[in-house]
């Protein structure tokens, strides 16, 4: 018997991708992930301290969609003073029945999309249906994905974006504009980002907090994206005691989510005081916001089943579309 692999590309893979789509495939995932649908072991780390770097394995099967998939990402802080992507990932699907590998793909924008995908989700589940304005902290990939998905979410109609790199900032601004058809701003700092946002999204790499509590107003949404280890965080402190938090995974945050495990440690912040998973939301399990002044906020750190959902769905249009390159095994 033939086994056949098929092989996509970058731009294969962006060939297949439709915002829209990509969040309702992650809501159905969380809602997985929270009725224990799935097996998903916490991801495994490397850590490459002498290249600042570390690389990621994150392996999943959902058994309701019968999907399963491993990624590889890896990410090296000192690649974009090389002229290098700060993130690289790889993603293999497997055919669940008999193991065989079924297709690799790049999964380097795929994994910022599917994060994106997931800010869309919980804005479309936590945001003031109303809300029209949006502050994107950290100009990269992941903060350009996470503006489309929220602009799907809402009808966003300003949008501002701050960046330590102000260069950066302003072609953030420029390329988004072209692709959103939407007057992008670029603040000079954290509180003109944030004082007319109705929706925040952090997107960096920080470790420490990217903007300041009072900048905050009552009724904002926040997506917390970009811390991904306990020692990194995006949100201060009292914002994270004054919110409604709202996480991807219980057990993946309590073991990385800087954002809520620094709190925990000052001894603010309790495991309790968690709302709910998304999945939980999405699934009708638990309310999602009940007032039009609460802060909500969307803490993740990224999990397996959203990168097993996302590479499916790749999967599927690409083989619908005849897009990549097939060989046999």
């Amino acid at each position: 018997m033939t086994m056949k692999m098929r092989v996509l590309s970058a731009e294969a893979v962006r060939q297949s991708l439709d915002m829209r789509e990509m969040i309702e495939s992650m809501k159905r995932a969380f809602m997985q992930l929270s009725r224990a649908e799935v097996v998903m072991p916490v991801r495994a780390s490397v850590e490459v301290e002498k290249h600042n770097g570390i690389t990621l394995f994150m392996p999943a099967y959902l058994s309701a969609e019968d999907g399963m998939a491993v990624k590889m990402v890896s990410v090296f802080k000192d690649n974009p003073t090389q002229g290098l992507p700060l993130i690289h990932a790889l993603i293999v699907v497997i055919d669940p029945a008999t193991g065989v590998p079924r297709a690799v793909m790049d999964g380097s924008y795929l994994t910022a999309f599917r994060t994106g995908a997931a800010s869309g989700a919980a804005t479309d589940l936590l945001a003031r249906e109303e809300a029209s304005s949006v502050a994107i902290f950290g100009a990269g990939v992941q903060g350009r994905t996470q503006l489309e998905a929220v602009c799907t979410a809402r009808d966003i109609r300003e949008a501002w974006v701050f960046d330590t790199g102000h260069d950066k900032a302003h072609r953030f601004a420029s390329d988004m504009e072209k692709v959103l058809s939407l007057e992008i701003h670029v603040a000079e700092d954290a509180k003109r980002a944030c004082q007319n946002a109705d929706i925040i999204c952090t997107a960096t790499t920080s470790s420490i907090p990217v903007f300041g509590d009072s900048d905050i107003k009552s009724g904002t949404h926040i997506n917390a994206v970009g811390a991904y280890t306990p020692e990194m965080r995006e949100i201060p402190t009292e914002t994270v005691t004054r919110s409604k938090v709202v996480i991807d995974h219980l057990e993946a945050s309590m073991a990385e989510a800087g954002d809520l495990l620094i709190p925990m440690k000052e001894g603010v912040f309790k495991e309790d005081d968690l709302h709910a998973e998304l999945g939980e939301i999405a699934a009708g399990i638990k309310p999602g916001r009940e007032s039009r002044e609460e802060i909500t906020l969307f803490k993740s750190v990224g999990v397996a089943v959203q990168d097993v959902a996302a590479a499916s769905l790749v999967l599927k249009v690409a083989e619908d579309q005849k897009l990549g390159v097939e060989f046999d095994l």
